[in-house]
């Protein structure tokens, strides 16, 4: 397999904006404006420079390519601290509890609070597959490489990690719980707000959304429907998050409604479970149907990051890799690599 995650690099636009065209809307980490994604990739440019090794707000972008043809057929984000540049909201979902003595009921109202609780999370976000490469484990590399790289560069991230899962979409493009709660209130349809969160950030959303909760009974069926629901398409992330040790505190969404899934950063099973070990012998006989163990394995620090599977054999204190891996990752003898199982 010529598989490789990599650090994405500035003239790798066009092939970010060929697959941001085919997200469909509501992902607004891959916004289909080239201008847009040239400010990603030269942030990403400056966090992969940087070499204070220190948290800050800083952005990393990575793309999975295949060496044999050149094609760049996934992607996938890191922001070290959310909530810097300006704040980073999402809607809690909570209940209130009223009691009245005259009628001897209990209500329980159900509602959604403007919070920036998340503020200096890590997030891991913007990831995207090409339709033709979601087979394979494919999604499991690049989604599972975001960890290693965070896990061999733990001083520039936070202690606690969010998901920020795409919400239910209409086959029209539109949002349900954005038609039913913020769109009455900025005068612009869900697609609308969506780009221009993207290429703008969301601070229009402090300017114009109401502090006080929403009270979910006053919304209509088709928003109370679909809040804290992944897009159908993004079911397979949730398990993915889930099987890493992500959760839901009933943090959503403020656009679409989707489900934010959260965790230690220490507890990430990637993180907790990763080692390193050092490359003794580099064997052909490695592989499928062979011998050894098929693995993540990832090199290189910053901007000289990669990441591939490899088949992996315990020997004399160390493991040998198969030659194909090790020339994905710029390996021999004596490097010391980080490795997982896959699970």
């Amino acid at each position: 397999m010529s598989i490789v995650i990599r650090a994405a690099q500035t003239d790798d636009v066009q092939h970010l904006y060929e697959m941001a065209k085919r997200t469909g809307g509501g992902f607004t980490n891959l916004p289909p404006d080239r201008k847009a994604l040239s400010t990603k990739l030269e942030r990403a440019a400056a966090a992969f420079a940087r070499t204070e090794d220190v948290i800050d707000d800083d952005l990393f972008v990575f793309v999975m390519e295949n060496t044999a043809t050149g094609e760049v057929r996934g992607t996938c984000q890191i922001f070290s601290r959310v909530g810097q540049k300006w704040p980073f909201y999402s809607y809690r979902l909570g209940m209130l509890t009223q009691h009245s003595v005259e009628l001897d009921k209990t209500f329980r109202a159900e509602m959604l609070t403007l919070s920036t609780d998340l503020e200096g999370c890590t997030e891991v976000g913007g990831l995207f597959l090409h339709p033709g490469e979601r087979s394979g484990g494919l999604g499991m590399l690049i989604a599972r490489s975001r960890y290693l790289f965070i896990r061999n560069h733990r001083a520039r991230f936070g202690d606690k990690t969010l998901a920020e899962l795409r919400g239910v979409i209409d086959e029209a493009g539109g949002s349900p719980f954005w038609d039913g709660v913020a769109g009455r209130f900025f005068g612009m349809n869900f697609q609308q707000a969506d780009q221009f969160n993207a290429v703008h950030g969301n601070q229009f959303i402090a300017d114009l959304m109401p502090k006080h909760p929403v009270y979910t009974a006053m919304l209509p069926e088709s928003a109370r429907a679909v809040i804290g629901l992944p897009h159908p398409s993004g079911r397979a992330a949730m398990r993915m998050l889930e099987n890493e040790g992500f959760h839901w505190e009933n943090y959503i969404d403020i656009f679409d409604g989707g489900p934010t899934m959260t965790v230690r950063t220490d507890q990430i099973r990637s993180i907790k479970e990763a080692a390193d070990t050092k490359i003794v012998a580099i064997d052909a006989t490695l592989g499928e149907h062979k011998a050894g163990e098929k693995d993540l394995v990832a090199f290189g620090k910053l901007g000289a990051f990669r990441a591939a599977y490899g088949w992996l054999e315990p020997r004399d204190g160390g493991v040998a890799i198969d030659p194909e891996a090790a020339d994905l990752l710029g390996v021999g003898e004596g490097d010391l690599i980080t490795h997982i199982s896959r699970f």
